[in-house]
Parts: C-alpha cells; sequence; structure tokens
C-alpha cells in the first residue's frame, strides 16, 4: 500500500480506531491514509446518527417498521463501513467480511 498509510485496528461496535492493537479491542485491521480515516470517521458520524434518528422512531408506535427511514439510512451506511474496511483492509480482514456475505454485488456509491 501507499507510503503515506498507517496501520489503524478498528473496533466495529463501538466505532473506535486506533492506532495500536495491543491496547485496545479490535475487530479489523486496515492501512490508511488520513483521507481514509477522514471518510471512516465521517461514516460512524452518520451511523450514530442513523442509529439516534432510529432509537426515536422506535418509541413513535403509529409509524409502520416498514416504512423505517432511519433505519434504511443506518443499513445503508454500514454497507459503506464494511465496503471501506474491506477495500482498506489485510488479507484476513478481506477473508472475514467475505464469509460474512457482507458485502453486495452492487457497492453503494459514496453519495449520501
Amino acid at each position: 500500500m501507499g507510503e503515506n498509510r498507517k496501520e489503524y485496528y478498528i473496533d466495529l461496535p463501538s466505532h473506535q480506531i486506533s492506532r495500536n492493537g495491543e491496547f485496545s479491542p479490535w475487530t479489523f485491521k486496515i492501512e490508511a491514509s488520513e483521507e481514509d480515516m477522514i471518510r471512516l470517521r465521517e461514516y460512524f458520524d452518520l451511523e450514530h446518527e442513523a442509529d439516534v434518528d432510529s432509537f426515536y422512531r422506535a418509541h413513535v408506535p403509529y409509524i409502520q417498521y416498514h416504512y423505517d427511514r432511519p433505519n434504511d439510512h443506518y443499513d445503508q451506511n454500514l454497507q459503506k463501513v464494511y465496503e471501506l474496511i474491506y477495500e482498506l483492509g489485510d488479507s484476513e480482514t478481506k477473508q472475514f467480511i467475505e464469509s460474512t456475505g457482507v458485502l453486495k454485488e452492487n457497492p453503494i456509491n459514496d453519495e449520501t
């Protein structure tokens, strides 16, 4: 990978990004540029916003679940997160993500 890339450890459930894999839990290991990390952090922020919106929607009983746009946004953003982690991941990360089947055949565009 490029010279300006650094190794990062990502814990997807907590959205934690670390430069050292020994002192915090991590799920995926990636090599990323600063621009890649900015994009990943933006995805994490969008995911958090969609999660909060879904929480509020869940407390409104007259809105049917299949009209749950915040949940759809959360799912779409999570797809983007997995695509980016796959793109930047080491071979073990890529193999794991492939084994889950979480990546769709037609990746989601970066247009939010």
